[in-house]
């Protein structure tokens, strides 16, 4: 099945603690059915100082199932993802205005 949710597309989170929440996709897993979203699902992470970086409590995204999310159209509001084929290509596109997402 074709992937509705990529990364770099802004969601809005749809159920559980972060509920109405929005973030821009980091990391995709369809294998898992689960994506990374900024700003949402937050965990803590204690993590020890190296030479590279400053140790202590960093807040860290963690991932979150690809059903809880819908993508947001151009007004902001939650929309499906569908699929039609413009010429050769197979282009995704917001259900409730029509556009096309990649264009």
């Amino acid at each position: 099945m074709a992937a509705k949710l990529k990364k770099g597309d802004k969601v809005v989170v749809l159920a559980g603690k972060d509920k109405g929440q929005t973030g821009t996709i980091l990391s995709v897993d369809p294998k898992a059915g689960r994506a990374v979203v900024e700003g949402v699902n937050m965990a803590i992470r204690h993590t020890r100082q190296s030479q590279q970086s400053q140790g202590g409590r960093i807040p860290q995204p963690m991932p979150i199932d690809l059903s809880n999310l819908a993508m947001t159209d151009k007004n902001g509001k939650a929309t499906r993802v569908g699929f039609r084929t413009e010429g050769d290509r197979k282009v995704r596109y917001a259900k409730t205005t029509g556009d096309a997402i990649d264009a």
